[in-house]
């Protein structure tokens, strides 16, 4: 009689377990492609160059329907475990911190600028961004709604999980009915889709992209060598070393090695740092600038983000 009631204790732990798995933060935001198709952007000079970006405060102020078809999905994935972060409250929160456009700057006038939908994801903190593009089909009196979800981690920009349908023509006239009964058919395979790449996550770590670069001020560039752990070594061979020790199983691609930028591509940073923090790439790449600020090297440097999965380095000031 005892085995089969340890089975059974086994098998609730490990039920119970499952259910505790942490599951991804996400935020709803209406495609670029709805926001340009019904006239909601903003134009940003980006470092001389003019874009055209999706306004999403202008479109939840003007839009009833988008707004009320983005809570639908938002209380969609909250019944089925997932963190969320609001959209609209999002905005609010950048606007009293005046945070829409973040600016960086060098002693020297050297600066790099961030768009303001990077500032955005930056500051929402959320680990997936889900991308919504609807449009009703009219049918005598029925519609019905076409619609294409698109998960994209918020750091890679990558597509992680995806799914597209139209519903059956309905008599119901509110948008979020009609996509309520478009996306349920889809909507559990389209999570254990974030759920599986959340997962490993955890496993190997964020991907990001770090670059090293020098100031055209600075006093040595990415060949000078040093004497490091008893090795004689290019500032850049240094900084790869570091990076092949600070990443998840040593996980990082070095796509362009010059005496001025090295590149890492496909660079797995942990998901929590050592005190049990959400990592991100500034707090990731704060070691390496505190090294060689040190004695050894005694360079200052400067971190620029670029947006959330993006880092740069940048030597000779600070």
């Amino acid at each position: 009689m005892k085995k089969p009631i340890i089975i059974i204790c086994l098998l609730a732990i490990a039920y119970w377990c499952s259910g505790q798995a942490k599951k991804p933060t996400i935020m709803v935001v209406p495609s670029d492609n709805w926001c340009i198709r019904n006239g909601y952007t903003q134009t940003f000079d980006e470092m001389g160059t003019l874009k055209t970006l999706p306004d999403y405060k202008i479109a939840l102020q003007n839009e009833t329907d988008l707004l009320m078809t983005i809570a639908k999905i938002n209380t969609m994935m909250a019944d089925r475990g997932f963190p969320l972060v609001n959209l609209e409250s999002a905005l609010k929160n950048l606007e009293r911190e005046s945070a829409e456009v973040a600016m960086l700057s060098s002693k020297s006038g050297g600066s790099i600028a961030e768009n303001p939908i990077d500032v955005l994801q930056r500051t929402a903190n959320a680990d997936i961004i889900i991308q919504l593009t609807y449009i009703i089909n009219q049918e005598g009196p029925r519609r019905s709604v076409t619609f294409l979800l698109q998960g994209l981690d918020a750091y890679s920009k990558k597509q992680i999980a995806g799914a597209q349908g139209t519903g059956e023509p309905s008599f119901a006239t509110q948008t979020p009915i009609l996509l309520e009964e478009a996306v349920l058919a889809h909507i559990d395979d389209f999570n254990s889709r974030l759920q599986v790449h959340f997962d490993d996550l955890f496993a190997n770590g964020r991907e990001v992209v770090f670059q090293a670069r020098v100031f055209d001020s600075s006093p040595v560039d990415l060949e000078e060598e040093y004497t490091y752990n008893k090795e004689k070594l290019e500032l850049g061979e240094i900084i790869e070393d570091w990076v092949s020790k600070n990443t998840v199983q040593g996980r990082f691609s070095t796509s362009g090695y010059t005496q001025n930028v090295i590149r890492f591509e496909q660079v797995r940073i942990p998901l929590y740092d050592d005190r049990g923090r959400a990592n991100d790439t500034r707090r990731w790449l704060r070691d390496l600038r505190s090294m060689l600020n040190g004695n050894t090297f005694n360079l200052e440097s400067k971190i620029f983000t670029r947006g959330l999965g993006e880092v740069w380095l940048i030597i000779g000031e600070k």
